[in-house]
This record gives structure tokens, sequence and C-alpha cells, in this order.
């Protein structure tokens, strides 16, 4: 990396980070029609942003949903170009009582900044604005051409980033993308990621009598929408954590023996880890199966909410007539949400106890994605993140999933480059989110150093 790009970044620490924490007090919850203005203002926020650091090209795409921010730099006919990826919407902020300061008004603490969005996905972002306002700072230029592409709606489904990519390809062309929003393994031994999980969210609306009924008129007759839920879900996913959905098991994904090798020597530790940051004694599911294989690549189901019946303060002894409950199933990459959604509501009407309506909605789902580590793209990252951290970094599978990763990779044909700074112990989508400091500077060196290797 040129020797002054990385003394422009040393010179900048601060100012990164009191930008960073201006991005990180807009309350941009995508998924909270009230918010619709602050998520706006976080596109324009990144929209100026690009603009001040130079790029020739940037705007506001309006569509369906929230606005897009693209931008490109595209004045090296001889260089690749690399599309980046990120998003500038949050997560909701609940439960609001377990943060020990407010969601939106970051604060630094131990060496960490503090806030809704600081690692997932605003802080990971500035850690690619930053490398290439310094590039441009420096050289007046970028050392490669440069397209970028935030979205408003990754928390929320991403159908307007999904339809422009679709109506997009010849725009969004490029030889390679990088994504930076992903966590590695940890600082003493970072990692990329070569594959992600696909996933689909869903409800299931459950039926039963025509009207709430009182528990001591009905009680033993009467059916009880929220008693069958649970024996539905129990049915659907097993104590020993199996899933009973034909097909759901089925994936192309390929695991190489340097995985396997790392899956068995850190078993312990990452069971060691995890224990400590559930504060939970013992690990449920599928405990005969390495705890790596499981977060990366298995399939998962569980359910995040279940709605009916009365749960205010003190009694009211009714059956309620409906209720619901909100699941989704991660999918290792080579099934498609949409065939496995059929597998599952044709699941769900077989295992649904008798006396019951019941009506399956598919709300969102992306696909997941498996990246071969042999293509100059991810040797480059992978080089990039030995020089900053001192050790080269293991291939690893994350859980989560980021459905504009198999786009690009099926869609645009391009490798997709995953180099996460996140750490496991971030808290993304909990309370008391953080990012380290220390990690959004390595990042900014990273990046810039990841860029520069890709000069011919």
């Amino acid at each position: 990396m040129n020797p002054t790009v990385k003394e422009y970044i040393e010179k900048n620490r601060e100012r990164y980070v009191e930008e960073l924490v201006s991005w990180l007090k807009i309350p941009s919850i995508s998924t909270l029609s009230e918010h619709s203005g602050d998520v706006r203002d976080a596109a324009v926020w990144a929209e100026n942003k690009l603009k001040e650091i130079g790029f020739p090209r940037v705007e506001l795409i309006e569509g369906k949903g929230h606005p897009l921010v693209y931008a490109e730099w595209l004045e090296q006919e001889n260089q690749p170009t690399i599309l980046f990826y990120g998003h500038y919407d949050v997560q909701p902020v609940d439960p609001l009582g377990e943060w020990h300061q407010g969601p939106f008004d970051p604060y630094i603490d131990e060496g960490n900044v503090y806030a809704r969005g600081a690692t997932d996905d605003k802080g990971q972002v500035m850690v690619v604005l930053a490398a290439l306002e310094a590039w441009a700072q420096i050289e007046g230029k970028l050392p490669v051409n440069v397209k970028v592409l935030l979205e408003g709606e990754e928390e929320a489904g991403g159908a307007f980033v999904e339809q422009f990519v679709h109506e997009n390809g010849e725009q969004l062309k490029a030889d390679g993308a990088l994504i930076c929003d992903t966590h590695m393994n940890s600082i003493e031994q970072p990692s990329l990621i070569c594959g992600l999980r696909g996933i689909l969210y869903t409800e299931i609306h459950v039926r039963g009598a025509a009207s709430d009924l009182h528990s001591g008129s009905y009680g033993g007759v009467a059916p009880n929408p929220l008693h069958a839920l649970c024996l539905l879900v129990s049915r659907l996913k097993g104590e020993d954590g199996r899933i009973d959905i034909p097909g759901i098991y089925i994936s192309s994904v390929q695991v190489t023996e340097e995985e396997r090798r790392f899956w068995e020597s850190n078993r312990e530790p990452l069971q060691r880890r995890l224990l400590k940051e559930m504060g939970v004694k013992e690990l449920v599911g599928e405990n005969h199966i390495l705890p790596h294989k499981r977060l990366g690549i298995r399939p998962t189901l569980e359910v995040h909410g279940i709605r009916g019946g009365f749960t205010g303060e003190g009694a009211k002894t009714v059956i309620p007539a409906e209720a619901l409950a909100k699941i989704s199933i991660r999918l290792p990459a080579g099934l498609k949400p949409d065939d496995v959604f059929l597998r599952f509501e044709k699941a769900v009407q077989q295992k649904m106890p008798k006396g019951y309506s019941v009506e399956v909605r598919n709300l969102h789902g992306g696909a997941g994605v498996s990246v071969s580590p042999d293509n100059p793209y991810v040797e480059a990252a992978a080089a990039a993140v030995e020089q900053s951290y001192g050790i080269r970094p293991v291939f690893m599978r994350e859980g989560g999933s980021i459905p504009i990763a198999s786009l690009f990779h099926e869609l645009l044909g391009v490798p997709v480059v995953l180099m996460g700074f996140g750490l496991p112990e971030d808290g993304a989508h909990g309370p008391n989110e953080k990012f380290s400091l220390s990690q959004l500077y390595n990042g900014i060196h990273t990046v810039a150093d990841y860029l520069g290797r890709l000069q011919k």
C-alpha cells in the first residue's frame, strides 16, 4: 500500500470516529414505518459522504421502498472494477430497557463504539468509505474502478435492491464484489467468509373458534390455537434439533479439508466461547455435529415470536380464537427459498393438529452462497488481512444471511469477497451492539491495502 495512504489513515482516525458517530445517531430502522424519514436521512448522509470523497457520479435512487445510494468512479480503463455493497438501515432496538445508553446515543467505552448499527453495518461501511477517501485524497484517484451500492432495506428483506440488481445488471457489471457485513473469528485468528446461509422468513396464522371463548364454559372441548402452535412447532423441529421438513438437508456445499481440520481443532474453544456469549450452561440441538458446521452450513428453524390470547397484567381466562407465530429457516447454499417454502407449507398442513384452520405466509427470503477461495480477488483479500493482522486468515462459513451476495454471485457472475471486521461478541441485532475501534482502524488499513493489491 502507498505509505502516504497509510499515513493519511492514521492522521484521520479521530475524524473517522466522529463521522461514524454522526451516522449512528440517525435511527434508520427500516422495518418500522415511523422511521421512514430517518432511513432517508441515513441515505442522504451516505450520499453526501460519497460526494465529499470525490465520486464523479453519486445518486439517490428512488423506488418502491427505501432509497438506494449508488456511486461510481470509473476512470481507469486498464484496471479491474470492484462493486462494493453495504447497508445503512438497522434493526429495531427492543428490548430497550437492556441498553446501557440510548441505542441512537452513541458512546465510546473501553475501545468500542456502542450504538445500534455500530457493527451491522454502518461501522463496516465506514471502513470502506474511509479507505476510498484515503486513496482519493493522496492520489487524486482510486487504484481501481469502484462502484458502490448501499441499500436501506437489508434488515427488512431487501426487495428493492433485488429488483434493482435484476433490472440493472449491465450498470452493476464488475470483476469482483466486496461486502463488509460479516465478522471474523477473532483478532488473534482473523478469518474470511467463504459461505453464507440463505433465509426464509414466514408467518403461521392459526384459527380455532369464531371468537375468543371463556375457558370455564368451553375448556376441554374448544380448540386453542396457542396450544396448537406449540404442538406444531415441536413436530417441525424436535428436541434433538432435527428439522422434519422433507428435502431440508439436501445441500451442495463443499467443505475443504482445511476447514474440517480447523473445525476439529477449534471445537472446544468455540463451544466455550458460545456458552460465555449466550450466558448458558450447555448448547442445545444437534450436539453430535460440530458447532462450526451447525453455525455455518446446517439448516435451522427458529421461532421468533408467538402472539395471541391475553398477556396483560392480572388474569383473563380466555381461549383465543387465533394465534400467530413468526418462524425463520436458515438455508445452506443450494436451497432456493421459494422451493423450501412450498415444502414448509406442506409440512405445516400435514403436521397441524386437527380442528384448526392454518395459513402460512412467505414474508421474505434469500438464497445462500458458497464462494471458492481459489480466485485472485479472494486471494488478494487474504493477503491484505495477513498484512494487517500478521497471520494468515482461515476460511469459514457464517450462519447469517446476506441475500445480495447470492444475487451478485449468480446474476452478475462475479466472485464475492466477504471481508468482515465485526467480532462475535459485538452483539449485532442485540442490546448494546458495539464495534471495536481497533477493528475500525485495522479494517480501513486492510481495505485500502486490498484495493492497492488489485491494481494491474
